[in-house]
């Protein structure tokens, strides 16, 4: 399954199932030993020669591996003009080094044991002995979180793009989400507050990283730059099928549901060697830790950005029929709050900013644990409360012979969910209209010719967008936009932001929040998106279930993308790397 995860990893993995170099020389052996016998005996006993060497020669194999990317890195900090680069390049040498490093001395584990045991007994000392009540724990975790966000508004210097009066309105904003998710609880007295606070806090550290740093700034642009040339092939496949023109001519169907196909087809591919498995399992590791969530939530919630709402779903479909009401609230709003990385190459596509797509997407992971958890408490005990592990491969399911069939199935499943997309935007947008269609000519008798459910509901989001922050002359626009997500759906919303007059003129500040305000599946035709995916993988176990969470679930995703916008109108200093031109 994960063919890049090496022996270490496994261990703390034991559903990967790797063995020590000592059971791979004696397994090698025994699989000679059997295979010998039968028509096949050289090409088997040659494999299996090959196997129990390969263990013995690694070591030189990483060595040279190491060499190659130490001349790599050199060879750019030594050249005058390559200098200015080496951020990127020595974050990149840097975790290959320790990566091949740890592989062979156990350093880290080591590191990370007495790392974890002095984290512990601080955190023991403070709850134990200072702060002895839960009531006092709560109020000091609530003073460091409000605290540590304060200073980030008040402190820095104004802007032309980021006024203290503006980032006030934000901080406030965000609290008032929070606010309203309490006051919706359906068991308020069951809410874990050190989720929520941690969460925050994340979200918050997370937007610093990406907003105020130059090397949050830099990551997250090479991340981006890597999604266009992504993106480009895309195109190029397109150009080979058509021409250039039409390439180029930036349509839904030519320009984001290629790159769709092309993008699912290629996780497939480094999903054949491991690494998907390896950085999700990473990352559900540390939210299940930071966050104290269930194995499941870890694995889905961390999933939903990469892989989209469904896709992350499918990772745990063997728990999915024995998951609380509480987890799946919480799987459902990950895939509300984010959007997936398939579409994003797509909504990159139509020249938005990528920095502030790929930021959203990571600072919507603890957001929507924070706004789940504040809605949908949990109240039962998961069976997955103390692990992080994939479920066992179905027996059933066929197995790639090679990477070309996993491509194959890749580019198939893409061309499904690209299909999928188009009528769901066909379906959705048509009875839009159509309804509006209907309320128009109602509205025609009261005077009001422009009466549309995009109508009602930037009514409806009006105060909500006034709490992002964004300037005051363009809260109405910016409403709008988010009441075109919520109705129709998000690609529709970018769309207008970026090729409508209407908003030519917004400012750098407005196109921001904005930007991380739709992003996210939070929309009446994801709805039965999730209904179908869960039903489906459920076999209709969890009908009743996910029916009657499905739009508390969708409510929740929705507070999750405002309260990242929130917090992007708090930290957001220099703007005009985020231009909308």
């Amino acid at each position: 399954m994960a063919r890049l995860i090496n022996e270490e990893e496994k261990k703390v993995n034991p559903i990967l199932d790797v063995k020590s170099n000592d059971q791979v020389d004696l397994e090698a052996n025994e699989v000679s030993q059997e295979y010998s016998d039968d028509n096949t005996s050289t090409q088997a006993g040659w494999k299996a020669k090959l196997k129990s060497k390969v263990p013995h020669s690694r070591l030189i194999i990483h060595i040279l591996i190491g060499m190659l990317f130490t001349g790599w890195w050199l060879a750019i900090v030594i050249q005058d003009k390559q200098r200015h680069k080496w951020l990127i390049p020595t974050v990149i040498y840097g975790m290959i080094m320790v990566r091949l490093i740890t592989w062979h001395w156990k350093i880290l584990p080591v590191i990370m044991r007495y790392v974890f045991a002095i984290w512990s007994k601080a955190t023991d000392i403070v709850k134990n002995k200072l702060l002895k009540s839960d009531l006092l724990k709560i109020s000091a975790g609530v003073v460091v979180v409000v605290g540590a966000i304060a200073l980030g508004v008040f402190i820095p210097s104004e802007t032309s793009y980021s006024k203290r009066k503006d980032r006030v309105v934000s901080f406030a904003g965000l609290f008032f989400f929070i606010f309203l998710m309490f006051l919706s609880s359906k068991h308020k007295s069951k809410i874990q507050w050190r989720t929520i606070l941690v969460a925050v806090l994340l979200q918050y550290i997370i937007a610093l990283f990406v907003l105020r740093t130059k090397a949050g700034y830099d990551i997250f642009k090479f991340i981006s730059d890597l999604a266009r040339q992504l993106l480009s092939r895309a195109k190029d496949g397109v150009a080979f099928l058509t021409n250039l023109k039409v390439a180029n001519l930036g349509m839904f169907f030519f320009g984001v549901l290629p790159a769709v196909i092309f993008f699912v087809a290629v996780v497939h591919i480094v999903s054949y060697y491991g690494a998907i498995q390896w950085a999700i399992i990473k990352f559900a590791k540390f939210f299940f830790w930071a966050l104290g969530i269930s194995g499941a939530e870890s694995i889905t919630t961390a999933a939903s950005p990469f892989i989209g709402m469904g896709e992350s779903a499918i990772l745990i479909k063997d728990f999915l029929p024995y998951l609380t009401k509480a987890e799946l609230h919480q799987i459902m709003t990950a895939g509300f709050a984010t959007i997936s990385g398939s579409v994003l190459v797509g909504y990159i596509g139509l020249g938005l900013n990528a920095q502030a797509l790929v930021s959203s997407c990571v600072m919507s992971i603890p957001a929507s644990v924070c706004t789940s958890k504040l809605r949908y408490p949990e109240t039962e005990e998961p069976l997955t409360a103390k692990t992080v592990e994939f479920p066992p491969k179905d027996e059933n399911e066929e197995v790639s012979e090679n990477v070309l069939q996993e491509f194959s199935k890749g580019a198939t499943l893409g061309l499904e969910i690209a299909k999928s997309m188009m009528t769901q935007c066909l379906c959705i947008i048509g009875l839009v209209y159509l309804i509006n269609a209907i309320l128009t000519w109602w509205g025609s008798f009261l005077n009001i010719p422009s009466l549309t459910l995009e109508l009602l509901f930037s009514y409806l989001f009006y105060p909500l967008t006034f709490f992002l922050g964004p300037p005051r002359e363009e809260i109405w626009k910016i409403s709008k936009l988010i009441a075109t997500k919520f109705v129709q759906n998000e690609y529709v919303a970018y769309s207008m932001l970026k090729s409508d007059d209407r908003y030519a003129n917004l400012s750098d500040r407005g196109v921001l929040i904005a930007t991380y305000a739709l992003c996210g599946f939070a929309n009446f035709g994801s709805v039965g998106i999730t209904l179908g995916v869960f039903n489906t993988l459920t076999k209709g176990k969890r009908t009743k279930d996910v029916a009657e969470n499905c739009i508390s679930a969708l409510l929740t995703g929705f507070m999750a993308t405002m309260m990242s916008a929130c917090i992007a109108g708090m930290v957001a200093h220099d703007l005009s790397m985020f231009s909308k031109n």
